[in-house]
């Protein structure tokens, strides 16, 4: 357990993303909607009235430097844990020293506690013998137990723009605690870093410091684009869990809109972030079902082959029947009609008295039928157009509403009339 106001200050051994963590709420860029004048998680660290609160968000967004920030400025004794590698009997010496003087906890990554560990900070948290900060980079709404996420006052970090990015970086080559203007850097070199930073202040710092340590003992002052490349030799773009569950949403949603090229950029995305190409082909699949379904049926032909031909050629090649089946879902007419009717049925089913099976229905092959007077089924291909008018539930519900999309719109002229010839 470390006391923050004990800790150490930055030195040039550091690594630059420590050196350059903010010391003041000035210095924290891109949260404005949660610390500008006049909000409210600043009224409270201002007033040094925190209450137990969740940080969420991203990495490198601030969470933990904020965290540090409160720790300057509160009168309450400020103690650190984190979940990666601290239990229960940690949380019990916590409280121990809590019950001595007002005590603000802070546990880092504490989506990482199991629910046993969670459990034991309740009552703690619920008789004011500890103040929690907790911060997350997964939703705390999923992460966290109910009873703890209820008792707690959730704020959410957003994603650091480009702009906050460079702001950041151009603090960090003049600084002295930083670069202290040894290197100059370029514009563009300040926009790559920024665009392969992807909102995190830390990675982008990472990523400077290490082009910077490359041409150290060099004669070069300047840091420009292709110096940056050079340097980067992982150009993997990885996402943690949060953004895996916002990509594919970002994916299915894209293919439901009806829009190809976002739905290839989000199949790009995790692609290129190592996702498992089956469970994209198995979104897919449902995507082409629930959301295509009869309006073009050979959506879920193509789908299930890219499954298959995936499962069968594996990557890098699945990629090619991937895009294909996804760019056919995403530009196929669109109707969510099949979806709709097995759900309505299941409602039926769980909801309201079940139906029996018609007596013309009920198997008849077995030699008491005709004692039993099972019979009276009209078989459909004795008759024209294979159709004959019988009752198929006792009592007539519908369920499907095909629409007038794509080949929906034949089922749904082919079904009206049959229902006015029953009708006539």
């Amino acid at each position: 357990m470390r006391d923050l106001f004990s800790a150490n200050k930055p030195n040039k051994a550091n690594p630059l993303a420590w050196r350059m963590q903010p010391n003041d709420l000035r210095d924290i860029v891109g949260q404005g909607h949660l610390l500008d004048e006049g909000r409210t998680l600043r009224n409270l660290i201002e007033s040094d009235s925190i209450v137990s609160i969740i940080f969420f968000g991203p990495p490198g967004t601030g969470k933990t430097a904020l965290a540090q920030i409160i720790a300057k400025k509160t009168t309450a004794k400020f103690l650190q844990l984190n979940a990666v590698t601290s239990g229960i009997k940690d949380i019990r010496d916590a409280v121990s020293l809590a019950r001595s003087q007002r005590t603000i906890l802070f546990i880092d990554e504490i989506h990482r506690f199991n629910k046993i560990q969670q459990d034991a900070l309740l009552p703690h948290i619920e008789n004011g013998e500890i103040i929690l900060i907790g911060a997350s980079t997964e939703n705390p709404f999923f992460a966290l137990i109910p009873a703890l996420s209820s008792r707690t006052i959730i704020f959410k970090f957003n994603h650091l723009t480009d702009i906050d990015i460079i702001s950041v970086l151009n603090r960090a080559v003049s600084a002295p605690i930083g670069l202290g203007g040894e290197v100059s850097i370029t514009n563009d070199a300040l926009d790559f870093i920024a665009q392969k930073a992807g909102g995190d202040a830390r990675k982008a710092l990472n990523i400077l410091e290490l082009t910077y340590l490359n041409i150290k003992d060099t004669n070069k002052h300047e840091i420009d684009t292709e110096i940056i490349k050079n340097t980067i030799i992982d150009k993997t773009i990885y996402y943690d869990k949060n953004e895996h569950y916002d990509i594919i949403s970002a994916f299915i949603k894209s293919m439901r809109g009806s829009d190809p090229d976002a739905s290839v950029y989000w199949l790009a995305r995790m692609i290129s972030a190592g996702e498992d190409p089956l469970f994209i082909a198995r979104r897919i699949v449902i995507c082409a079902s629930e959301d295509v379904g009869n309006a073009d049926p050979s959506a879920l032909n193509v789908a299930v082959s890219a499954y298959i031909s995936v499962e069968k050629i594996g990557m890098p090649e699945g990629r090619i029947p991937l895009s294909q089946a996804a760019i056919y879902v995403a530009s196929a007419p669109k109707s969510n009609s099949s979806y709709l009717a097995i759900d309505s049925a299941i409602d039926a089913v769980n909801n309201q008295p079940l139906q029996l099976v018609p007596e013309h229905l009920r198997g008849s092959n077995y030699s008491g039928a005709k004692i039993l007077g099972v019979s009276g089924y009209l078989y459909p291909h004795d008759y024209p157009n294979h159709y004959v008018d019988q009752a198929y539930l006792n009592n007539k519900i519908q369920f499907y509403y095909p629409t007038k999309e794509g080949f929906e719109q034949v089922i749904s002229q082919r079904l009206e009339y049959r229902r006015q010839k029953t009708d006539g």
